[in-house]
């Protein structure tokens, strides 16, 4: 399709200075030229979206929190995204469909917010204001407070439907984005000029990269090759929502039992999150009590401090594991979320570190294609793979070691632990570099988790 006189008149305009000069002083004319080009090639990516073909910047394999995210992030600054999910999107957005809750960060709301999707799931959020975390019945304790910080919430608290439905709305609103929903990638070529991925009902999508979020058992990483270390836990993920008597106050609760962790995280109203980790061999028999059993169950482990408690809605459970990629990239290919990386949520980072992923590739995509350069090329997936691999490395080992360390009950081991907490508790400047890590806030930022647009 061609572009018409008047928008061919509004991309010269856009280059030439007050004086109606092609401006020089920010780089030359082929500078000028080649922001035309990209210009023109994105109104044309537009109209080729908006006639049916099937010619994406990028292609997005995954359609959960963190590929959506993705999506909002690049097709909000004009690239031609596709995404493709086994799921009906819709359906993800019901409670029975998902009943888990995300921590969200300081950091990753900040990402939602810079690419308009944070006011949507605001008014679903409950504030952590602070955190406790104690080893079982140990009087003592680690106490974070956000007041000690001065910036507000340490993160917040969203339903995982909440989140889906904030993502998706603005994607509707996108028309650079397409969502290929019910549909799964059967075949994928990458090569040397671009990707195609063949879907199971016939389609054939092309573009310049590939992304990767399908997920801790990502098809893609397997049909690349990629080798994976990894391991299960032995342990089950509880998940369901209570109800309590007496508010909870922002604070969140983070309690070491024998085993494994067992999380109390303030949603919004007088309400909480669970995530409960028990034995493998334990959890289906918890899980088939009636609800005045499983509640009796729950309440041993939690306390009477918010009163008294009711579940609300389904429960649900997860097995629980640790996946790490040798690598994030292949040839056109990138890893994002579990399919690089899936973690113990003993510390509740897991969709954080996807977010970060998110915000550290859609930098690379947009910056290159900015310059006029392949956002597949090898080299700039590199860049990628340099910023987000120490980083999601050392949160896998501190959550492994972690989970491992408290999910025993041996007197010394005990002894020692609390101890640590106890000692931790009393250094206020260590305390403040905590939880500056917790909220996403240190090393090498990319834009986004700043707070800026792309």
């Amino acid at each position: 399709m061609s572009i018409s006189f008047k928008l061919i008149t509004q991309i010269f305009f856009a280059t030439t200075d007050s004086a109606g000069r092609l401006g020089l002083d920010g780089g030359g004319l082929g500078t000028h030229l080649s922001t035309m080009t990209m210009i023109a090639d994105r109104l044309q990516s537009r109209d080729r979206l908006n006639d049916h073909a099937q010619d994406f910047d990028v292609l997005i394999v995954g359609g959960g929190m963190v590929g959506l995210t993705l999506a909002a992030a690049l097709g909000g600054t004009g690239l031609t995204v596709g995404i493709i999910d086994r799921a009906a999107m819709e359906a993800t957005t019901d409670p029975e469909f998902d009943g888990r809750a995300s921590a969200i960060a300081a950091g990753s709301r900040a990402v939602l917010d810079a690419i308009g999707v944070w006011p949507a799931m605001a008014r679903h959020a409950g504030p952590i204001l602070e955190i406790r975390v104690s080893d079982g019945s140990s009087p003592l304790f680690l106490h974070y407070d956000s007041r000690n910080l001065g910036d507000g919430p340490l993160g917040h608290i969203v339903e995982n439907r909440h989140i889906r439905r904030a993502l998706l709305d603005q994607l509707a609103a996108l028309d650079t984005v397409r969502i290929f929903g019910g549909r799964s990638v059967v075949s994928n070529e990458r090569g040397a000029i671009g990707a195609t991925a063949q879907l199971d009902e016939g389609t054939r999508l092309t573009s310049r990269l590939i992304v990767a979020a399908d997920g801790r058992n990502s098809q893609l990483r397997q049909d690349a090759k990629i080798r994976m270390t990894g391991w299960n836990y032995d342990q089950t993920g509880i998940v369901c929502t209570v109800a309590h008597a007496r508010p909870h106050h922002g604070i969140a609760q983070e309690r070491f039992l024998p085993p494994g962790p067992f999380a109390i995280l303030p949603m919004k109203g007088d309400r909480s999150s669970i995530v409960w980790t028990e034995r493998t061999d334990l959890a289906p028999r918890l899980l088939a009590l009636d609800d005045a059993a499983f509640t009796d169950e729950l309440a041993r482990r939690f306390g009477s401090f918010l009163g008294e408690l009711s579940v609300v809605g389904k429960r649900f459970s997860y097995p629980l594991s640790l996946v790490h990629a040798e690598r994030y990239i292949d040839d056109r290919l990138a890893l994002i979320g579990d399919a690089a990386h899936a973690i113990h949520p003993i510390a509740g980072q897991g969709f954080n570190i996807g977010v970060r992923d998110v915000a550290a590739l859609a930098e690379v995509v947009v910056d290159t294609t900015r310059l006029g350069l392949d956002p597949g090329a090898t080299t700039m997936l590199e860049r990628y793979q340099r910023w987000r691999r120490f980083d999601n490395s050392i949160m896998l080992a501190v959550t492994d070691g972690l989970n491992r360390l408290f999910s025993n009950d041996i007197t010394l081991v005990r002894l020692a632990r609390d101890a640590g907490l106890a000692a931790v508790d009393r250094l206020p400047a260590l305390k403040r570099v905590l939880m500056r890590h917790a909220m996403g806030q240190v090393g090498g930022l990319p834009r986004l988790v700043r707070g800026r647009s792309l």
